[in-house]
């Protein structure tokens, strides 16, 4: 290889591309030169010209040279050439020179030039940190998923305008899983494997996450998790920026309990993992506080129902027997909107039958006229409608950048909020986005809510939230009728169940998400 690749190539980073092609260059030009009687070449011009060169120079003139040759064609003339007390002699091309043609040369030149464009995409890309976004933009699950998606490019977008992290810009790659749950994996591992995220954002029902889980633990990286869930996981690479029971199902129970004097229960839920896990969680929490079989009904129906007349009848009746009864709902995606609709259609009103709902919010409510569903409830951690000063700065400057004055804000969204803040701070507190010292990084980092408090990524990966009970009103907006005095810590594991109650979830201390209190034993197994 010559000289000047050797000596530039650790302080020029475009050298070390070109290492490799003048190696093969060199010796082209060598073996071609050297047919002649001067077999001396072990400086070829390219090489005595540009070893006098600033390494910033030497692609310019290196392009210059070959270009230089390709116009000219064979060598035909003897030439001296001078380069200090060094002379080389050039003579007479051979038969091998003379039948070089102007293709060979310009086919170096492109070669040259094509790498040196994969170069600039290379370096490009390094001056970025990639982070995915995974969420339905298609699907029975889009009509809640689409504006998560778009939020996580709201956060981009206003985390570069304050200069990126760690001096470098952030770039959303953005792939659609389109509602398919084994697609959600296979998304994943392309994020990671291919486009060399830093972190992810997304999902929305369980069995997405479920999905994706295996995924993330092989290749070691971080999934935020912006959505209230079933809880009985604590998973080294996710974050759970979303309610758990304790922080979503239980304090509506209680409430409806204790202030809507609810004696029978209906559990209704899409048919997976989150709606039924839940709702085994009620329904021993329910019969703890003294609720009797018969007055529980459960009922699941697949994703994207549509025809809930006979259900929605069957509710009717069974809130007919003379006992105060309230839906609890766990029914997810676009299933919800026929569902109020045959509600409405039906006459029950939030004075006969109150609905409580875990899914849907204020993006889902912007669907469908709301004025037969008034009083019906929904609990949340977070609500549009709450005034805060970060809330109406986050209200305006989101309807500012989707240039929607009319479009909506949502729980979710602001679990999006939250770990993307967590994400930044610990990343920035330990100079890298190594999974593994941004995992360690974030229990104990605070972030803001919308709702004026302060949030807390705790040891279990979950984090501290309030929580909220709002009455939908005739604008698609909540009133607020209850809420926690403080932040409630979220629970990885629910006490209601036997075998969760000894579990607690441990990150720092026990490096385990499983830890049996009792027995002092790590399960070995998050979930």
């Amino acid at each position: 290889m010559p000289k000047f690749w050797a000596a530039h190539s650790e302080h020029c980073s475009i050298c070390s591309f070109l290492n490799r092609f003048a190696s093969e260059a060199f010796i082209f030009f060598a073996e071609i030169l050297g047919t002649g009687s001067a077999k001396r070449v072990d400086k070829a011009r390219f090489s005595s010209e540009a070893i006098r060169l600033p390494h910033t120079h030497t692609v310019a003139w290196f392009l210059r040279f070959l270009t230089r040759k390709a116009a000219m064609g064979p060598f035909r003339k003897r030439q001296r050439l001078r380069q200090g007390d060094d002379t080389i002699m050039l003579t007479q091309l051979t038969h091998d020179i003379a039948t070089l043609s102007r293709r060979r040369w310009l086919a170096a030149t492109a070669g040259l030039v094509l790498g040196l464009a994969g170069f600039s995409t290379a370096k490009a890309a390094d001056d970025t940190i990639k982070v995915g976004v995974l969420h339905s933009l298609s699907g029975t699950m889009a009509i809640s998923e689409t504006t998560l998606k778009d939020t996580v490019l709201f956060l981009i977008d206003e985390q570069n305008k304050k200069g990126g992290v760690l001096g470098k810009k952030l770039e959303a790659v953005v792939v659609d899983p389109a509602s398919n749950w084994p697609l959600f994996a296979e998304k994943a591992r392309e994020l990671i494997t291919k486009d060399k995220v830093a972190v992810v954002f997304g999902c929305w029902t369980s069995v997405s996450r479920k999905s994706v889980l295996p995924v993330f633990k092989e290749l070691n990286n971080i999934l935020f998790y912006p959505v209230q869930y079933e809880g009985e996981e604590s998973e080294r690479n996710v974050f759970y920026t979303g309610a758990a029971p304790n922080q979503q199902a239980i304090p509506a129970v209680d409430y409806l309990m204790k202030d809507e004097k609810v004696k029978r229960w209906v559990l209704a839920g899409t048919d997976y993992v989150y709606p039924r896990t839940t709702n085994k969680i009620l329904e021993a929490y329910l019969k703890s506080k003294g609720v009797k079989d018969e007055d529980i009904m459960i009922n699941y129906t697949p994703f994207g129902h549509s025809d809930w007349q006979t259900i929605v009848a069957d509710i009717k009746k069974f809130g007919s027997a003379g006992k105060k009864t309230a839906v609890v709902s766990t029914i997810n995606g676009d299933a919800n909107v026929p569902f109020y609709k045959e509600l409405g259609n039906q006459g029950i009103k939030a004075t006969d039958i109150p609905v409580v709902a875990f899914s849907v919010g204020e993006e889902e409510l912007a669907g469908i006229d709301t004025k037969p569903l008034l009083g019906h409830l929904a609990a949340w951690n977070y609500f549009e409608s709450i005034k805060t000063p970060a809330n109406e700065k986050f209200i305006k400057d989101w309807q500012a950048y989707t240039k929607n004055p009319k479009r909506v804000t949502n729980d979710p969204m602001e679990a999006h909020v939250i770990g993307f803040a967590m994400w930044v701070k610990a990343v920035e507190k330990v100079k890298s986005t190594d999974p593994d010292k941004v995992i360690d990084a974030l229990p104990g980092t605070e972030a803001p809510n919308l709702t004026g408090g302060v949030s807390k990524m705790l040891p279990n990966h979950h984090i501290t939230k309030p929580v909220f009970i709002g009455e939908i009103k005739g604008n698609g907006q909540f009133d607020v009728v209850w809420k926690t005095p403080g932040l409630v810590a979220g629970d990885a594991w629910s006490k209601e169940l036997e075998g969760s109650k000894d579990l607690i979830g441990d990150w720092v201390g026990k490096k385990c998400g499983n830890y049996n209190t009792k027995t002092n034993k790590c399960g070995g197994q998050g979930s």
